[in-house]
């Protein structure tokens, strides 16, 4: 949900800024990188994130953006597009750092310039436990360290949930650097992902939404049109 959001909004803001049309939205998508990905492999003597970084193209597919920001079927099936290429991942982009140093053939693809990273659900305020994260304070704040001579992308993206006495919230912190960026065209960003956001959730209440994808089915290939043709004849 949170991806195909992002996508949606960097096709439109470059709609709006008049940058062309464009095969989707690249970034760099981070992850713990706690993947048992052979057998015999146990984690749970390991503390900390093993975290990994690799480069996912989130392409929503030849829709109807408009349709798709006013909650229309154009969401549901961009959802379904970006849903089955990040279950294609092998091993959820684990070995793309060995592959990027080994092969020279990946360093010279372009790089993303936007990084995004889901940091997961924390409690806080009046949650119950010994530990709990702070708002505002360490992996909730976001932010490029000072004393990095470089920024590491022209936008860095860290979104979680707080579980809050009034229930749980989303969070989002973005971090840029000033020569790059103004405050105003990150905010234009940020409100076309929250406004995407948005019609995600209302597609989610029409009669059209949900239904299977590829990936769901392990005893048959079926293309998306198929399943969709399926489904839609059992509806009726």
């Amino acid at each position: 949900m949170l991806l195909t959001a992002l996508a949606l909004a960097g096709l439109d803001w470059r709609r709006r800024h008049e940058f062309g049309p464009t095969p989707g939205v690249l970034i760099a998508l981070e992850g713990h990188g706690r993947e048992e990905f052979a057998p015999g492999i146990d984690l749970s003597r390991t503390v900390g994130w093993f975290t990994s970084v690799f480069p996912v193209r989130l392409d929503p597919g030849p829709i109807d953006l408009d349709d798709a920001l006013a909650g229309g079927p154009a969401a549901g099936r961009a959802l379904k597009r970006v849903k089955e290429q990040l279950r294609a991942l092998p091993d959820h982009g684990l070995g793309f750092g060995v592959l990027h140093y080994l092969n020279r053939e990946f360093q010279e693809h372009p790089r993303p310039q936007i990084s995004f990273n889901y940091l997961g659900r924390f409690g806080t305020g009046e949650s119950t436990g010994d530990w709990r994260a702070v708002p505002g304070h360490g992996v909730l704040k976001g932010g490029f360290d000072d004393g990095m001579p470089v920024a590491p992308y022209s936008l860095e993206v860290n979104a979680f949930t707080q579980d809050t006495p009034a229930g749980p919230q989303l969070g989002v912190t973005w971090a840029y650097p000033s020569a790059l960026f103004d405050e105003d065209a990150v905010r234009d960003l940020a409100g076309g992902w929250f406004a995407a956001l948005a019609a995600l959730v209302a597609h989610t209440v029409s009669e059209k939404s949900g239904g299977h994808t590829p990936s769901d089915l392990t005893l048959t290939t079926l293309s998306q049109d198929e399943i969709d043709e399926f489904e839609s004849e059992w509806d009726q």
